[in-house]
């Protein structure tokens, strides 16, 4: 697990670098991305592939709006960043060396997966937006 972490530190903190993030914001970036990677392994083991995307991605969302107004940097930065551990590039390249392989029912399978998890990480960064949105509604409201 420890290794798992660590790995995906610097996996998301290099993808910060390709994307043109601040040098001073590639730690943050590292961190979202361990975070999420460590939340989508624990959840991973009890629960379906799908749901630990969404929560782990959920996190990333909250975690990088937190980093955003910190560091005073976009929140983009920090959530590409801190989803790149959970994208699944490996499951669609299965399906479609499936595909190529005439193993149509496998292929579908796997590209199913692969749209649900896609689905639940665009989710999980909305739903996360979008209770910053409500809260900071209700935070002028009670000013």
């Amino acid at each position: 697990m420890i290794a798992q972490l660590i790995t995906s530190f610097i996996a998301s903190a290099a993808f910060g670098v390709i994307f043109n993030a601040p040098r001073r914001a590639l730690p943050q970036c590292g961190f979202v991305g361990m975070v999420s990677w460590g939340i989508y392994v624990l959840m991973n083991a009890s629960y379906s592939t799908v749901l630990a995307s969404l929560v782990a991605t959920f996190i990333v969302g909250a975690t990088s709006i937190v980093f955003a107004r910190l560091y005073k940097t976009p929140v983009i930065i920090f959530s590409v960043s801190g989803i790149i551990p959970l994208v699944p590039g490996g499951l669609a390249y299965d399906a479609m060396r499936h595909f190529v392989q005439n193993d149509n029912i496998a292929a579908l399978q796997l590209a199913a997966q692969a749209f649900f998890i896609s689905g639940a990480i665009a989710i999980g960064l909305v739903i996360a937006e979008v209770l910053n949105q409500m809260l900071r509604k209700l935070a002028t409201k009670l000013q």
